[in-house]
């Protein structure tokens, strides 16, 4: 595991006090529900009944780590939803909670009485956190990260992305949602609750942006026509260079023995080929140490990590 990935991720008190239920599987809805027990929220996942001593919810059985990471510090309530007694649970935590977070279809959610409509009379303080697919009439088509991140024009060969951008962003807006539902009933008369959905087809459009507006296209100066930001092969790895800004740029050409002074010099050919030959000849304890001497912005990537 990257160390980063081991790292604990900052926790805060925000939302203490606030009890957020969820009946989402997969990654999105318990990735926003990890978030939102970080911020200090008591979070409840109701899930189908377990099947031969494992979790339901498929992310149990296809990734069992990366679910118990996502769980943690969350209570578990289990249910069939199709039955009396299901929807009994079901009710008894929708009583208790301020949010619910849900990641179905909404004929899905209809056959279940769990349409906006029924659940705002019932429960008129509760709020609704709906992550679909895609918004408005296309949340009945199917999709999944892949299919969000081709929509927006973020797959661009035959290589499968490094991760679950849309998912992952998807639960970023899902977690904002919820502090937004419980913004807007507080600043309402009478503390209604609301509806927000969140779409996981647009958070890949919103994380595409930088690409449509050209700025990670070739031409574009975080697109590879910068020298100063590329990753270039070193003699035991590779480096992430990020020497964007013109005072980290003109250190990092003088390193490579050249003058960056004019704007236009880091987009010059002959710029990329002097910094590409002199990082591939240090390693990246040299590259290392250049960056701390220098006050470049760079990461190594040795080949044996």
């Amino acid at each position: 595991m990257p160390p980063s990935a081991a790292r604990p991720f900052l926790a805060s008190t925000a939302l203490q006090g606030v009890r957020v239920l969820s009946l989402a599987l997969n990654l999105p809805g318990p990735a926003a529900l990890m978030r939102c027990r970080q911020m200090g929220a008591t979070c409840v996942k109701l899930e189908p009944p377990a099947v031969g001593g494992h979790s339901s919810d498929p992310m149990g059985h296809y990734a069992p780590t990366a679910y118990a990471q996502l769980h943690d510090g969350i209570d578990h309530v289990q249910a069939d939803l199709k039955t009396p007694e299901g929807q009994q649970t079901l009710q008894a935590e929708l009583a208790q909670a301020d949010v619910l977070i849900t990641s179905f279809r909404p004929s899905a959610l209809t056959k279940l009485g769990l349409a906006w409509d029924t659940l705002h009379a019932r429960y008129p303080r509760l709020s609704l956190v709906a992550i679909v697919g895609a918004p408005g009439a296309r949340a009945e088509e199917p999709g999944h990260d892949l299919t969000y991140l081709a929509e927006s024009g973020l797959v661009t060969g035959l290589d499968l992305p490094p991760t679950l951008y849309a998912d992952m962003a998807g639960s970023l807006m899902a977690s904002e949602a919820v502090l937004q539902a419980l913004l807007l009933r507080a600043a309402s008369k009478d503390g209604a609750g609301v509806q927000i959905e969140v779409a996981l087809s647009e958070a890949a459009r919103y994380l595409a942006l930088p690409r449509h507006w050209g700025l990670t296209q070739p031409p574009g100066s975080v697109g590879g026509a910068h020298a100063g930001y590329r990753v270039y092969p070193c003699a035991d790895g590779r480096v992430a260079i990020a020497a964007l800004e013109p005072h980290f740029a003109q250190r990092l050409a003088a390193a490579a023995g050249h003058d960056a002074e004019s704007g236009k010099a880091m987009f010059r050919s002959s710029m990329h080929k002097a910094i590409a030959d002199h990082v591939a000849r240090l390693s990246c304890d040299q590259l290392d140490a250049l960056a701390l001497e220098k006050d470049i912005p760079l990461y190594t990537l040795r080949d044996d990590a």
